[in-house]
C-alpha cells in the first residue's frame, strides 16, 4: 500500500521552511516528503519522512512518487521569481507553467485512482496583477481579485496561467469523459503580497527591496534600493503566510466560493520601510538609487489588495501590522542571526 503523506515542493525556501516546521509542530506524525533542487538542511530534514533533492520537470522522479506515496495534500512552493524570470523567460515559463503542469497531473492521477480529492495549494503573487502606471496604481486603492488581470510579467503571467490551470483541474479536468472520476484536485491558491522573513534571505523578487534593506542595515553593510522612497506595495511577515496557508488548506470546500484569494497585512512605502529599520539600525545607510525596469514592474502591482473575499470565507486574518511585525519578530530574530 502507498504512504500516506503531504508533499511540499520548493521545500528549501522561504515559504518551504516555515511550512515544514509548522505541519510538523502540530503534527508530530505526518509524513512530509519534501522536495527541492538542493538538498535540505539537517534540522529539516530531520522533520521530513523523506527529503528529495531532485526537480519538478523530472517526471521519472513524479512517477517514483506517485508509486510509493499516497498524497492528501500538495504544497507547490517550487517558481523561478520574478527578477531571474525576467531575465530568462523561457527558463521561467519552463519551471513555473510546466513544473506546475506536471505535479497538476500527480495529483489528479492520485485523485482519480482513490477516488478521494487531493488538495493542491498554490502560492500566487500579487505579480499577477498589471496596473498601466503608478497615478493608475494610487487611484485603484485596495484591488480585488478580478481587477486589474493583465500582469505585465513572465513571473506574473506564469502566476496567472497556472491559476487558470488549477480552475481546469478543479472543475474542467477531462470534462468529456462519459463517467466523471470520484476524487477530483481541489485547487485553492493565494496570491501573495510582498513577503519579508527573519529566518531566510531574500532569493530575488521584486518586492524584496524591504527585506534586503533589513538584512543589509543588519550586517552594517550600505543598501542601494532599486525602487524610489514613494514606490507602495502590500506585505506580510512570513508567519502570516505561513499561518495562511494552513488556515486555506483547513478550510471545509463547501464555504469556498473561489479558488483564488488575495490576503494582506500592511500596505507600506519604501521610505516607511527606512524610517523603522532606522528606529532599530541608527547606523543603516540606504541609497535610493532607482532602477527604471525594475521600478516599472513595482508599478504595476497595487498598491494595496482587497482580501474581504478570504476573510468572509476562511477567516483570514493576519496576526502582524507593520510595526509589531518588526517590533515582535523581524527585528529580534535577525540581530540574533546576525550576532552568532
Amino acid at each position: 500500500m502507498s504512504t500516506k503523506a503531504v508533499l511540499i515542493t520548493g521545500a528549501n525556501g522561504e515559504i518551504g521552511h516555515g511550512l515544514i516546521t509548522q505541519l510538523t509542530e502540530r503534527n508530530p506524525n505526518l509524513r512530509v516528503v519534501a522536495l527541492d533542487v538542493h538538498p535540505v538542511n539537517k534540522e529539516l530534514k530531520e522533520r521530513c519522512h523523506e527529503t528529495i533533492v531532485g526537480d519538478i520537470m523530472d517526471t521519472v522522479m513524479i512517477d517514483r512518487l506517485a508509486a510509493f506515496y499516497d498524497f492528501q495534500s500538495i504544497y507547490h512552493l517550487a517558481a523561478i521569481l520574478s527578477t531571474k524570470a525576467e531575465r530568462e523567460p523561457v527558463l521561467g515559463h519552463r519551471i513555473n507553467v510546466d513544473g506546475t503542469l506536471n505535479l497538476l497531473e500527480l495529483a489528479a492521477r492520485q485523485s482519480r485512482a482513490s477516488g478521494e480529492n487531493v488538495k493542491f495549494l498554490f502560492p500566487s503573487s500579487i505579480a499577477a496583477y498589471g496596473l498601466p502606471d503608478v497615478e493608475t496604481k494610487m487611484r485603484a486603492g485596495k484591488v480585488k481579485e478580478d481587477e486589474w488581470s493583465s500582469a505585465r510579467t513572465m513571473y506574473g503571467i506564469n502566476k496567472k496561467y497556472c491559476e487558470d490551470l488549477g480552475r481546469y483541474y478543479n472543475w474542467y479536468y477531462r470534462q468529456t469523459d462519459p463517467q466523471s472520476a470520484a476524487g477530483h484536485v481541489d485547487f485553492r491558491a493565494i496570491r501573495f503580497p510582498g513577503l519579508i522573513s527573519a529566518v531566510t534571505l531574500p532569493t530575488g523578487g521584486t518586492s524584496d527591496y524591504g527585506p534586503e534593506m533589513m538584512h543589509f542595515a543588519a550586517q552594517g553593510k550600505e543598501y542601494n534600493c532599486f525602487v524610489p522612497e514613494t514606490a507602495t506595495l502590500p506585505f506580510m511577515v512570513m508567519v502570516d503566510a505561513i499561518n495562511a496557508l494552513l488556515q486555506l488548506e483547513a478550510a471545509p470546500a463547501k464555504n469556498l466560493t473561489a479558488l483564488v484569494y488575495n490576503i494582506g497585512a500592511f500596505s507600506v512605502t519604501a521610505k516607511e520601510f527606512y524610517d523603522v529599520i532606522k528606529k532599530y539600525f541608527p547606523g543603516a545607510k540606504v541609497n535610493f538609487a532607482p532602477d527604471a525596469l525594475r521600478q516599472k514592474i513595482v508599478d504595476s502591482w497595487p498598491a494595496d489588495v482587497d482580501d474581504s473575499l478570504a476573510k468572509r470565507e476562511w477567516g483570514w486574518k493576519h496576526e502582524y501590522d507593520f510595526h509589531r511585525a518588526f517590533e515582535e519578530y523581524l527585528i529580534p530574530a535577525v540581530k540574533q542571526r546576525y550576532q552568532k
